[in-house]
């Protein structure tokens, strides 16, 4: 299935990609440690480590991962074309399409690592990482909200006053319930306090039951009912969506979205985000490999400088365009997609002239 010339160039492909992946973690931990220096030295040896570091370093890598790709494949092939290695390929009768395949298969690699990462294994690793840095560095983590109101079932409308996530308790609670647009019931408490598993108790209640003009009150104490909400519905905290994997995202959206909740859009760039991410470990390395596969007077320096511009530019340009979706100027859909869209036409372009070249 794979020759020789296939294994070769995946090998140097992989490695290459590794090695700038160890060499700017490297850089990375010694310009974290000096920034957070005064907090890791508060913060216990092991939790450190283990919390930190050990979930920072996969994040960190992973968000940049298209940069690696791009900088692992200019690098490698600008050595490959200034060793003449590349040329004899070509005129041993092997096509500038069949060269690319090794390539590609490498990318799919990376997509394919880069796609189980940010999916299912750092999220749950963010969760330590994120605690971590709210207890040791800086306390980011969202424990009040105010004026909440959303839709906890069809035909039902919660409000609450005020919420303290540190406790887990609401503070002057209503609940309607609708029949099309007419008042059926009313509930309204002076507390409301999470448990588990939609598992709340309301204190000193009042239900008023409204039956055209008939109406019935009922009072009490405590009374422990499920309601279809959790304090992670409207308690959001900045990088909350970081920790859920894709099928997670994926359920809490369309259940906010149910509930008529505007404040997801964060969640939804996140979820566009991973995708457009791994489509980028291909059209990134189409541009790498077709911008150095030939020789250039300056060097391979010439093409690494490219391709750092190239790739950071990328990365601002995916940042940027993310904010039209924060603005809701686009959907988060198309504005995860425009970067690859415009660096897919250059792909294009540069691999035409280096095919025909």
């Amino acid at each position: 299935m794979f020759k020789i010339l296939d294994l070769y160039i995946i090998k140097k492909f992989l490695g290459t990609y590794v090695f700038a992946i160890v060499l700017i973690l490297a850089i990375t931990i010694m310009f974290d440690v000096n920034e957070k220096l005064d907090s890791f030295l508060k913060a216990p040896l092991k939790e450190t480590i283990f919390d930190y570091f050990l979930n920072f370093l996969p994040y960190f890598a992973n968000q940049f991962s298209p940069l690696f790709t791009f900088i692992a494949c200019i690098f490698f092939t600008s050595k490959l074309a200034d060793n003449s290695e590349i040329i004899a390929m070509l005129s041993s009768g092997v096509s500038f399409r069949r060269l690319m395949r090794p390539y590609l298969v490498s990318a799919a690699v990376i997509a394919a690592l880069s796609w189980v990462l940010s999916a299912y294994i750092i999220p749950p690793a963010n969760v330590k990482r994120i605690e971590y840095t709210n207890t040791y560095v800086r306390n980011k983590r969202v424990d009040y909200g105010s004026n909440i109101q959303m839709m906890v079932a069809p035909g039902e409308i919660a409000y609450i006053n005020r919420f303290d996530n540190t406790t887990g308790t609401g503070y002057r609670f209503s609940l309607d319930k609708f029949d099309g647009k007419k008042l059926v019931s009313r509930l309204t408490a002076q507390s409301i306090r999470w448990d588990s598993l939609n598992q709340w108790t309301v204190r000193d209640y009042m239900i008023r039951d409204i039956n055209g003009l008939e109406e019935t009150i009922t009072r009490g104490t405590r009374l422990d009912t499920i309601l279809n909400m959790e304090p992670r519905d409207f308690i959001i905290s900045k990088n909350d969506q970081e920790t859920m994997t894709s099928p997670e995202l994926a359920e809490y959206i369309e259940n906010q979205k149910s509930r008529g909740f505007a404040n997801i859009k964060a969640f939804e760039i996140e979820k566009e985000r991973r995708v457009a991410m791994c489509a980028a470990a291909f059209i990134l390395t189409v541009i790498g490999m077709s911008l150095s596969s030939k020789k250039v007077k300056g060097g391979m320096g010439i093409n690494i400088g490219i391709g750092l511009v190239l790739s950071f530019g990328y990365i601002l340009f995916m940042t940027v365009t993310s904010t039209f979706a924060v603005s809701g100027y686009t959907s988060p859909l198309v504005a995860m997609w425009i970067p690859n869209i415009i660096y897919t036409i250059i792909a294009i372009v540069l691999y035409l002239r280096a095919s025909a070249g």
